[in-house]
């Protein structure tokens, strides 16, 4: 179904200040990077800066092919979703060019440390951690949030 269709039976589009307030709420998304093949999309903790970027702390081990198609993408896409019911989810997508933080600006990001899976810090870091910087050139947010049919208040 198209979104046109979609918004016919109750979905709509959010505005660029509910997309906003949804980042700032959330901790955990999907990143799509390019690959060979199929895009490779990785479950990410993530802070958004209110503006313009979304930021991943990535957690480096031996290998990581996280870490080398991050570092060969021009572009990637992330997106960030919840699903309280069938009938009340929201969804938002993100896209844009995608670096790293050099080390010396990390004390100007000025955000808490991000949600990870506790077996993260229990982990072998031999690499340490690297900063990435996804910056928003395009976005965009859907949500539903009507009541299951027959349902009258």
């Amino acid at each position: 179904m198209s979104v046109k269709e979609l918004q016919e039976v109750g979905m709509s589009r959010m505005s660029g200040s509910e997309i906003d307030e949804f980042l700032s709420s959330r901790e955990v998304g999907v990143l799509s990077l390019p690959a060979e093949g199929a895009h490779h999309a990785v479950p990410l903790s993530f802070t958004y800066d209110g503006e313009s970027a979304v930021y991943f702390t990535y957690l480096l081990g031996a290998d990581s092919r996280k870490e080398e198609l991050t570092e060969r993408a021009e572009l990637a896409c992330f997106l960030v979703y919840s699903v309280d019911t069938a009938f009340q989810w929201e969804s938002v997508q993100v896209s844009g060019p995608i670096e790293t933080v050099p080390r010396e600006e990390w004390e100007q990001l000025e955000f808490e440390n991000p949600w990870r899976p506790d077996l993260f810090e229990q982990a072998d870091l031999s690499r340490g951690v690297r900063v990435y910087r996804l910056t928003i050139d395009e976005r965009s947010g859907i949500k539903h949030t009507g009541l299951p049919p027959g349902f009258r208040p």
